[in-house]
């Protein structure tokens, strides 16, 4: 009954677990949350893709601010009003694209404010990407290009009109690149040791 209970005290830590306080570095937002960790590397192990890629997607797209929002416009330029688009969550997915990979994957349950269910979304987007378009699994930069402008909208080339998307896309490549130069030196410190094995976290 202890056991049981640590560990729904544990699923209620991760599920409001705080912005990280070093984003731009992979190791210590992986020290910080044990769980982001675990879900990072079981994503990786289903889908077959990097987890690092999606780790720097979130970085672009919130920050890794769980319920993070698209600003709001202002009308008369001082009333608060809609919203540029419905992104939301971790990975600012869009309610359009978050109900079609809820359907794909059968699991309705998923919540864009979990960082579980943002980077299983990601991952299921860049198979997307990478079965539509051809896109290498490990071409950080065109993968982004794809998650943003969509696949229809990749192959229309609608980036290249996108200064600011162009530099984004390239923050996100070199971002992956920087992630897994950290993660390579601090992957064995994250192994989980035997008193949580013990306790299965």
């Amino acid at each position: 009954m202890n056991r049981l209970l640590v560990l729904i005290f544990v699923l209620l830590l991760q599920a409001c677990a705080s912005q990280p306080s070093r984003p731009n570095d992979v190791c210590s937002i992986f020290s910080e949350q044990r769980g982001w960790h675990k879900a990072a590397v079981s994503a990786e192990k289903k889908w077959g893709t990097s987890m690092l890629i999606p780790m720097a997607f979130m970085y672009q797209e919130s920050t890794f601010r769980a319920k993070a929002r698209p600003p709001r416009s202002k009308l008369l330029g001082f009333i608060p009003w809609r919203r540029a688009s419905s992104a939301y969550g971790y990975a600012q997915a869009i309610n359009g694209t978050w109900r079609q990979y809820q359907q794909d994957t059968g699991e309705y349950w998923r919540v864009r404010h979990d960082f579980n269910d943002a980077t299983d979304f990601i991952h299921w987007y860049m198979k997307e990407a990478t079965r539509v378009n051809k896109v290498s699994p490990s071409d950080a930069y065109n993968l982004y290009l794809n998650y943003h402008e969509g696949t229809g909208g990749f192959r229309r080339k609608t980036y290249q009109k996108k200064a600011w998307l162009i530099r984004a896309a390239e923050n996100v490549q070199i971002r992956t690149q920087r992630y897994s130069d950290q993660y390579n030196k601090c992957k064995k410190s994250l192994q989980p040791g035997f008193f949580r094995r013990l306790m299965g976290w």
